[in-house]
């Protein structure tokens, strides 16, 4: 494996703990009517590389699955990083 591969896998393993972590945040601030993290922060990691950590946070969390907005981009985001990783991978 060279080193752009694994500087790539560690970017995109940190990019979706963080956006799992965030649900986890934002759901436990929203129970208790703290400061929420917004829906923005939520969208720009899921665009940013982490939509499968956003994703499972969603579901795990059971958190923003009842916005429309997050259940059809974030699966949608989702599917054009799978798309953009298997073409640089095995297509390029």
């Amino acid at each position: 494996m060279n080193t752009i591969t694994v500087v790539f896998l560690i970017y995109f393993a940190i990019v979706n703990l963080l956006a799992f972590s965030l649900f986890a945040i934002d759901k436990k601030s929203a129970k208790k009517n703290k400061d929420r993290v917004s829906e923005g922060k939520l969208f720009l990691l899921a665009i940013l590389g982490g939509a499968l950590g956003a994703w499972g946070g969603m579901y795990f969390f059971r958190h923003k699955t009842k916005h429309w907005y997050f259940v059809v981009f974030i699966p949608l985001i989702l599917f054009v990083q799978i798309g953009v990783v298997v073409y640089l991978l095995f297509i390029r």
